[in-house]
């Protein structure tokens, strides 16, 4: 497991914070169990999107054989280990060191093979790149967004896809993000987001453009309330992910 000092675009208050929760990570009952929800959505989503983008089977058993993965800001692992069962080749970095070694942890125990590593995108060796890069539900916790973004722009290789997922900054999303989740139902730790770090689709197409993607598709994520299940929706005023495509060369 590679380690280094966090980079630039790490809140030290954000890594305090998942310090704190880490051991946490796999309770699917505890702090993360939205994540937990989420990511049941997000990995059937990735699995049939990836997919179609390279010409695979979505159905089959490990439709992402052979794509090489990077998962940033990858937490304790929890999509990291659910694109490895797709067949991925998975590497996974987080600035918070607790998260990477829990995550190595869990995936030795669950007998999957996924290259972690304790540091920032921008620390990535110099010619590494990849057939896909996650960048999911990070872009909100970074502080320093545009250089962070290029960094995970520069790992996609011509052909490859970056998929980002985050929160709009939007009045709606302030009103269930924060103010619902946060301190009516009590469902995500308060100070989990900050509105101000929200970023919208079209400051997210504007990022990947200028570091030579191009977004080619977006859908939006709800949550019913009271049922606690996670959809796909038109509408992006909360959640939303996009694929950006850099174009071969």
């Amino acid at each position: 497991m590679q380690q280094s000092v966090p980079p630039p675009s790490a809140d030290p208050e954000e890594m305090r914070r998942f310090e704190r929760l880490a051991d946490t990570w796999w309770d699917a009952d505890g702090p993360f169990w939205p994540l937990h929800r989420l990511n049941a959505l997000r990995a059937g989503y990735l699995r049939d999107e990836l997919a179609r983008h390279f010409g695979r089977e979505p159905r089959r058993d490990v439709p992402l054989s052979g794509l090489q993965v990077l998962d940033v800001g990858c937490g304790g692992g929890i999509l990291s280990e659910s694109m490895a069962r797709l067949g991925a080749d998975v590497t996974g970095i987080d600035v918070v060191e607790r998260n990477v070694a829990i995550a190595a942890r869990h995936a030795e125990q669950s007998g999957l093979a996924i290259d972690y590593r304790a540091q920032g995108v921008e620390q990535l060796e110099g010619g590494e790149l990849f057939d896909v890069v996650l960048n999911m539900e990070v872009v909100e916790h970074v502080v320093a967004l545009d250089p962070f973004m290029a960094a995970c722009a520069s790992r996609v290789r011509p052909g490859g896809v970056m998929v980002i997922a985050t929160l709009n900054r939007t009045l709606k999303a302030w009103l269930f993000a924060i103010v619902g989740a946060e301190y009516v139902l009590g469902w995500l730790p308060r100070g989990t987001h900050q509105w101000r770090r929200f970023v919208t689709p079209t400051e997210v197409g504007t990022l990947c453009r200028a570091s030579g993607l191009e977004v080619i598709r977006r859908t939006g994520v709800r949550m019913n309330p009271f049922s606690r299940q996670l959809h796909l929706t038109r509408s992006e005023a909360v959640n939303y992910m996009l694929l950006a495509e850099r174009l071969a060369r």
